[in-house]
């Protein structure tokens, strides 16, 4: 995309582009807190859509199967600014707070997006970071750890929900390879992320992989995706242009390559 410009600082990061198209990213590693100064972020969520509009915040909870979708809106291009917390920066922070401010009975929010109420605080917080967006000024480390710090007050302050939430440090259960994969093959993860959400190093992954099928997992995954591309041209229902976005394709030429190494005739060839 020629007119995209992500500046990470850190773990701020900064997102922009002008053209009409859209962005797409997956199982979040890290909670996050998003700012949608323009443009429109939508969210799909085990099939519950979400849209965060400008001017507004929202909360990504790490480590669940989210589809993100970033894009333009009209004539306004896409401009967003995420505060991303990772579990370091988390535990550093945990060691320093004074423990009997935590709420006793608070539970873990169950939802994986969280709309943000918007306030003065938070809003003066984003502005702050507006003139970093511009690549030749480079924020210092201790302004960049600051401004994190005052996201995550910010958020801590907003429900009592986020303390359990966010300063929970358990690493993830090792959860079923196959059925993992055959619910999230459609998903645009690479074999490390996938790895990840099972709970496992990618050496572990491959290796217990290994064990319940005579495929690599790369193959098997393109595989499947390519299986149901073709159930999906053979229905008629859809464009070939929205169907290897769909299953996980991230370009039309790979997929075409593919498709026609396994099914002997190029995608547009298949449609009834």
């Amino acid at each position: 995309m020629e007119d995209l410009s992500v500046y990470n600082y850190k773990d701020i990061i900064y997102s922009c582009f002008q053209l009409d198209e859209s962005l797409s990213e997956h199982c979040l590693p890290r909670h996050a807190l998003v700012f949608v100064y323009s443009g429109e972020i939508q969210i799909n969520d085990s099939g519950t859509e979400h849209t965060i509009h400008a001017g507004e915040y929202v909360f990504l909870k790490r480590d669940n199967k989210v589809k993100i979708h970033k894009h333009t809106l009209g004539e306004a291009p896409y401009k967003a600014i995420s505060v991303r917390f990772d579990r370091k920066f988390l535990r550093e922070y945990f060691r320093t707070i004074d423990k009997k401010i935590m709420p006793k009975n608070a539970k873990r929010f169950d939802e994986a997006i969280i709309k943000m109420e918007k306030s003065p605080y938070v809003e003066s917080l984003f502005t702050s970071l507006f003139p970093f967006t511009d690549r030749g000024i480079i924020p210092s480390e201790e302004f960049v750890e600051m401004k994190m710090k005052e996201a995550l007050n910010y958020v801590l302050k907003a429900d009592d929900r986020f303390y359990p939430t966010l300063f929970d440090f358990n690493d993830p259960w090792k959860i079923d390879i196959m059925q993992f994969m055959e619910q999230n093959f459609m998903q645009d993860m690479s074999i490390e992320e996938f790895a990840f959400y099972t709970g496992r190093s990618l050496a572990s992954f491959k290796r217990d992989f290994a064990e319940v099928c005579d495929l690599s997992p790369q193959k098997w995954l393109i595989k499947k995706r390519l299986e149901k591309a073709h159930a999906m041209i053979q229905e008629g229902k859809k464009k070939i242009n929205d169907i290897y976005l769909e299953v996980g394709f991230k370009n039309r030429s790979h997929f075409s390559i593919a498709y026609k190494k396994q099914y002997g005739r190029s995608p547009a060839l298949s449609v009834n």
